[in-house]
């Protein structure tokens, strides 16, 4: 049985999360808890979210500030601002030797990216970028190189500025992990169960 090209991006997205859960974990917000005589308002740390080992979920005075604030559907550029964030990171972290597994699957997560990215318009012209400029990710340095670059493409589309590509790894370096090499890209050939 063939490796599923997807496990190496769920297991990413897994230590994301985990990363993300252990921060969100130790996020307090201040707010106004109530009101006295005065008009001063008392403030209480409160934490905005509860994290357990399966589930998060928003406190009540935060869900009810979610409400009354009317919250928007994700914007185009919002999409596309977090779509970058990630791929860059994923540069950031892609490994000096890649294995042929993680080229393979590098490859093929740009590919479903123009397949099924939830913007019609913006994947159909990332398939167009991609058949312009095909993936490159012999090394680390390569892919950055090559996300930085093909980021400028689309920039350049959008009448946007381009980011000097030799800066990419000063902006887009290494995530910031409490153990070494915890955050590294890790391939693996076991298949999905």
């Amino acid at each position: 049985m063939s490796e599923n090209p997807l496990q190496s991006i769920v297991q990413t997205f897994e230590k994301i999360s985990q990363n993300l859960q252990t921060h969100f974990s130790q996020l307090v917000v201040s707010r106004p808890n109530s009101l006295n005589h005065n008009n001063n308002t008392t403030t209480s740390t409160t934490p905005l979210f509860s994290i357990s080992n399966t589930e998060s979920t928003l406190s009540e005075s935060s869900q009810s500030h979610f409400k009354t604030n009317n919250a928007q559907p994700v914007s185009k550029e919002e999409l596309g601002r977090a779509t970058w964030t990630f791929l860059h990171t994923l540069g950031a972290q892609f490994p000096d030797k890649p294995t042929r597994q993680q080229k393979k699957d590098v490859k093929e997560l740009m590919a479903i990216l123009s397949r099924i990215y939830p913007c019609k318009e913006c994947a159909d012209h990332f398939k167009d970028v991609l058949r312009a400029n095909p993936v490159e990710a012999g090394s680390q340095a390569e892919f950055s190189q090559w996300l930085c670059r093909t980021h400028n493409v689309v920039n350049r589309s959008l009448g946007k500025l381009v980011f000097p590509c030799e800066r990419v790894d000063a902006r887009w370096g290494k995530l910031d992990c409490e153990q070494p090499r915890a955050c590294d890209l890790q391939g693996s050939t076991v298949p999905w169960q």
